[in-house]
């Protein structure tokens, strides 16, 4: 049996690696953690808009986070390592636990950089402007 979704139109051609996306997208499981914040920036020269994701990571340290892309998406990865054994807490509210978070990325979105700065990861992303395209194709008369 055949599976019949929106893209099963005869009128949307192509859109085949779209619905794999929002499957992907879909079948993500997440607890929340970390949280974090998607902003629309200001564009810059060449870069057209830019987004920012910014990340919740207090108590990880740059060496304990690991930002890559992997099949068109973004994934941030963070393991604390356990510092010290001889440490007796008598509560412990500050998790020190690992996460990974995956941003599913548009085709052409650009990774302009991260940064650490007091426990928030930013991460800078920008979407070129697209380039307008006109084609005229000819029309072929057979007899």
């Amino acid at each position: 049996m055949s599976r019949m979704t929106a893209f099963s139109s005869p009128l949307l051609l192509g859109f085949d690696e779209i619905e794999r996306v929002l499957d992907r997208v879909s079948k993500a499981t997440s607890d929340g953690y970390p949280p974090y914040n998607i902003e629309r920036l200001p564009p810059e020269a060449g870069h057209g808009e830019v987004l920012r994701i910014t990340l919740a990571v207090a108590g990880f340290r740059r060496e304990d986070l690991d930002v890559v892309v992997e099949e068109r998406q973004l994934v941030i990865r963070g393991r604390q390592s356990e510092d010290d054994k001889n440490r007796q807490f008598l509560h412990r509210g500050i998790a020190a636990r690992q996460f990974q978070r995956a941003f599913v990325l548009a085709e052409g979105i650009d990774i302009l950089g991260a940064e650490l700065k007091d426990g928030l990861l930013s991460i800078d992303l920008a979407r070129p402007e697209p380039e307008k395209i006109v084609r005229r194709i000819d029309i072929a008369a057979r007899d």
